[in-house]
């Protein structure tokens, strides 16, 4: 079976009826748990971006908070885990300026666990790959935004202390 192309797929949807394309969004909600969410969030989220910020932001708080630090190895399994989350938030928004939020917001809790994170070239790679990312997606925001996002972004670039998080 091939599968048509986005652009018949949009041809297409444009010919259906109001009750046929409800149809169609509750039948691909039912199949996939990220389709739900993300339906969820055009709905309902998408017309309060500070409100769905703030969200993620305290969840991942809470999710900082019960990272295991009895060993580096569990460390990066839950902090990989609270990675995925946010990146999955930020695909849902499609925002940069939500992007920069989160990845910021990330970084400032990685850098407040403490971590013996010199044990682990993972994590620090991983750290500098989000720092690559707020830069990217900081790039692509306009000059005044960029401005205000700039001591935040200051703030977790600077070099971590050589044995812990803080």
């Amino acid at each position: 079976m091939n599968t048509a192309s986005l652009s018949e797929i949009k041809r297409e949807l444009r010919e259906c009826t109001h009750e046929e394309l409800i149809d169609h969004c509750l039948r691909v909600a039912k199949y996939k748990r990220e389709n739900k969410e993300l339906l969820n969030y055009l709905l309902f989220e998408a017309h309060d971006e500070d409100g769905y910020i703030a969200g993620i932001k305290s969840d991942m708080v809470e999710m900082f908070d019960e990272v295991n630090l009895s060993s580096v190895y569990f460390a990066k399994k839950t902090i990989r885990k609270i990675l995925r989350f946010a990146a999955k938030h930020i695909k849902y928004s499609g925002s940069k300026q939500t992007e920069v939020e989160i990845l910021i917001a990330f970084c400032l809790g990685m850098r407040k666990l403490d971590l013996a994170y010199h044990e682990s070239k993972v994590l620090i790679n991983l750290y500098d790959r989000q720092l690559h990312n707020i830069i990217k997606a900081m790039s692509q925001l306009n000059e005044d935004l960029q401005f205000d996002y700039q001591a935040d972004f200051d703030l977790v670039s600077q070099p971590i202390a050589t044995t812990r998080f803080y």
